[in-house]
Order: structure tokens, then sequence, then C-alpha cells
């Protein structure tokens, strides 16, 4: 399901730990989706400040697929989905 929502909303994504926490400080984010498979220490930053913004967070399986589902060909830890 996560991974079908990020692929609809391609145009307001942010991709990657430090674009994801600068968009959320700034206000920018509705949503945030964090791969399992990704470093702990990154992913938790995302995943706290989501928690005291009181950001919805949804946790995927695999950065890879995530990476496709934004259509880049790399893998991405996290992204975020502008309002």
């Amino acid at each position: 399901m996560s991974y079908e929502k990020v692929a609809q909303d391609k145009t307001r994504i942010v991709i990657g730990i430090k674009q994801t926490l600068k968009a959320m400080k700034n206000g920018e984010v509705s949503e945030v989706f964090i791969a399992d498979d990704a470093n702990q220490q990154l992913t938790q930053k995302v995943a706290s400040l989501a928690v005291e913004l009181n950001i919805p967070c949804h946790h995927v399986g695999s950065k890879e697929k995530l990476g496709a589902a934004c259509n880049i060909e790399v893998n991405a830890s996290s992204v975020a989905v502008k309002k």
C-alpha cells in the first residue's frame, strides 16, 4: 500500500534523510515513509521528528522498492510527501 502511495504522489515527494528532515522542519510535510532495512541511526532521526511534529510515519520493508516507487535508480531510506 505505501509504495503505491509514494508512486502516486511523485510530484510532491522529497527523497532522502537530509532532505526529508529539512522539509519536516520547514513544515512542508504531510507524511513520511521510512525503509525498515535502512540505517536505523539515520532513520530514527526522521521517526523521532515525525513524532515530535505529529506527522504520520509509515514503515516499508525495502529501501530498494521505496527508491523504485520514487522512480529513481538508487535506494531511498526515507521519503516525505509534501502538503
